[in-house]
């Protein structure tokens, strides 16, 4: 380039057209013409950067972006952080934070792959077979791999560890059919099985030289290592060394992304009291499964809650095999027609419930919103017991009937749990049975009493209890003939060849359409022989900060799937223009 041109070029005066003419008019100006002209010319200024950002911000939207820290607190304390043994609600949380399985649920209900790339089924639907993400790894670096896969399920079936997961994989075989593809090959169709591919993989490498008896006491219990979103950073332990605390990070190669939400911590408490004052004392900012009382408690002081109505079913169920009287279709028929549950849902729930008709999940089929007041339930079921015979003893107060000589009173005992909600729903459903004119003896027992003592050999004339019902619906373990023995859970010993064969078929179809005619026909049969008198399905609570985005809670199954989408939640955010913004 020629520089003397350049020279000549820079040192070259330029005009602006009327620029003489504004500098002479701008020197005329008095003093105050002056200060008017800056304030207007700075007025402008402010309008055309408020436009500016006026304009620049329609193009511009919010996106998550990585940050941020949450702490829960919950009742309990961890001691099996594993898919493979976890019992506990304070187990199932650390591991749906943990740990991954092949499939996720999702908070609509739907299953959506996870650890696994992709899967087919075949076309007798008997196998499953699944294809490994090539970039999952555990947060040790590890890559997960069939034999992870392989080693976890026969865990899972292994008798001597006695999982609780064992019953979903029994009679399941495994084929590896390479280092990222295994199969799974059923006996007979079952159209949930793929709900049973959401168990955590568990890390070969770590848990391979534990045997079976080794297994529950291995410190890789309370410290895990997983492939799910986030990792263990710290432990804290009470005084006693048992972990009290976790602090969680996000895990930066989990195959479904990296967490928005950086830092998450649990921490765990004896009981519910002091549950309660860590979260008004501010040490925690979530808690969820809380009593109805302290929930009504913290709702009126404002605090965010939210409320899921959960599958689970309780009820009275009857034993017509050790209470001859309830062997009679119509005292079952008045025991259902007294009952008043939304006096139920409202005096023991508080309202953090909604009443049955059925056996099916409310939310799904069937819900009962009663309208008819206590005084009529109760008329309405007297007629249902005179009509048949049934005559009611002025002096005692109670419902008699005599066939040949032989009279029957109206009394059976109620056995349940000491758990407070079972207890006072029980008392409930005692006083309202009693004013009818039934003699009711409420026995309560301890919850491992109960369950080994009393359920197990089926020792009770009638028994309050609830029933956890899967996302899948598959009602086969409670209602099925074959499952009337321990370890079945048929406990009303229920026997109906048409709905053994409608639970049979609903677990060989995958068509929506004939699935829900399925249940539809169950419910219909069920609640024609009355086996059981169904009263609510609780709601799941959860008080979490509004700080937290994008909570779906659509459909939990239990407490610990209030984490299904944790790693799309988030605090932080960022400003991008609408074109840079992830689709």
């Amino acid at each position: 380039m020629n520089t003397e041109f350049l020279n000549k070029y820079l040192k070259k005066r330029f005009s602006i057209p009327g620029e003489s003419t504004f500098s002479k008019t701008f020197k005329s100006f008095s003093l105050s013409e002056r200060i008017v002209f800056y304030s207007l010319l700075t007025v402008l200024g402010i309008l055309t950067l408020g436009f500016l950002f006026y304009i620049n911000n329609q193009f511009l939207v919010q996106i998550p972006a990585k940050g941020g820290s949450l702490t829960e607190g919950a009742v309990g304390s961890p001691r099996f952080i594993n898919p493979v043994l976890d019992i506990s609600d304070a187990d199932r949380d650390l591991t749906a934070l943990i740990y991954s399985g092949l499939m996720r649920p999702g908070p609509d209900g739907e299953l959506i792959p996870d650890l696994a790339e992709s899967y087919s089924i075949s076309e007798d639907t008997l196998t499953y077979t699944f294809t490994i993400r090539q970039d999952a790894v555990f947060s040790d670096g590890s890559p997960v791999t069939s034999d992870d896969v392989e080693f976890t399920i026969f865990k899972a079936q292994d008798p001597a560890l006695k999982s609780p997961r064992r019953a979903n994989w029994e009679g399941v075989a495994i084929n590896k059919d390479g280092e990222k593809e295994i199969s799974f090959t059923l006996k007979q169709p079952y159209s949930p099985f793929l709900e049973n591919t959401t168990i955590g993989i568990l890390p070969k490498h770590i848990w391979k030289d534990a045997s079976s008896d080794d297994i529950p006491f291995s410190p890789y219990n309370t410290n895990p290592i997983g492939s799910g979103p986030y990792k263990v950073s710290k432990i804290g332990r009470n005084s006693a060394g048992t972990p009290n605390e976790y602090q969680l990070v996000s895990f930066k190669k989990y195959t479904l992304g990296e967490p928005y939400i950086s830092n998450l911590t649990l921490k765990f408490y004896p009981n519910e009291e002091d549950l309660i004052k860590a979260y008004k004392s501010r040490d925690i900012e979530a808690l969820n499964s809380i009593s109805p009382g302290a929930t009504t408690e913290l709702e009126k002081s404002g605090a965010p809650i939210y409320k899921v109505t959960l599958p689970r079913i309780f009820g009275v169920f009857f034993n017509q095999n050790q209470a001859s009287v309830l062997a009679n279709v119509e005292v079952r028929v008045a025991l259902d027609t007294a009952l008043d549950k939304q006096k139920i849902v409202d005096s023991v729930l508080l309202g953090y419930g909604k009443t049955l008709s059925g056996p099916i999940p409310f939310g799904n089929l069937a819900g009962d919103v009663e309208a008819t007041s206590s005084e009529a339930k109760i008329a309405n079921a007297r007629n249902v017991l005179e009509r048949n015979g049934w005559e009611l003893n002025p002096e005692t107060n109670i419902y008699e009937k005599t066939v040949k000589k032989e009279k029957t009173i109206l009394s059976f005992s109620i056995a349940t749990g000491d758990f407070p909600e079972l207890k006072n729903s029980a008392q409930s459903i005692k006083e309202q049975w009693e004013a009818l004119g039934a003699k009711i003896d409420l026995q309560i027992y301890e919850s491992g009493d109960l369950q080994q003592n009393i359920i197990r050999p089926r020792k009770y004339d009638a028994l309050y209890f609830g029933e956890i019902v899967g996302r899948d619906l598959d009602f086969y373990p409670f209602w099925h003939s074959s499952q009337r023995n321990d370890p079945g859970l048929n406990i009303s010993l229920y026997v109906n060849s048409e709905v053994d064969k409608i639970l049979d078929d609903v677990r060989s179809t995958s068509d929506p359409s004939q699935r829900e005619q399925d249940y539809k026909d169950f419910e219909t049969e069920i609640k024609k022989d009355r086996p059981a008198v169904f009263t609510y399905s609780p709601d799941f609570i959860y008080v979490v900060p509004n700080k937290i985005k994008n909570i779906k809670l659509e459909k939990l199954t239990m407490p610990s799937e209030r984490f299904m989408n944790i790693y799309q939640r988030y605090i932080e955010t960022n400003k991008v223009w609408k074109i840079f913004a992830p689709k």
